[in-house]
């Protein structure tokens, strides 16, 4: 019974720790493609096709 609670455990703290860092990485790409963003609409009269 206590290996059923040891594997519960660290399957939660395994699920935690991923998403924070599925969290971190969303909001790190987020402000990227904002910045990405900005710098291409301040520079639309520099862009020639």
């Amino acid at each position: 019974m206590e290996k059923i609670y040891t594997t519960m455990r660290n399957t939660g703290a395994g699920a935690i720790a991923i998403g924070i860092i599925v969290l971190v990485i969303g909001v790190a790409v987020g402000i990227i493609s904002i910045v990405n963003g900005s710098l291409l609409l301040k520079r639309k009269n520099d862009i020639t096709f």
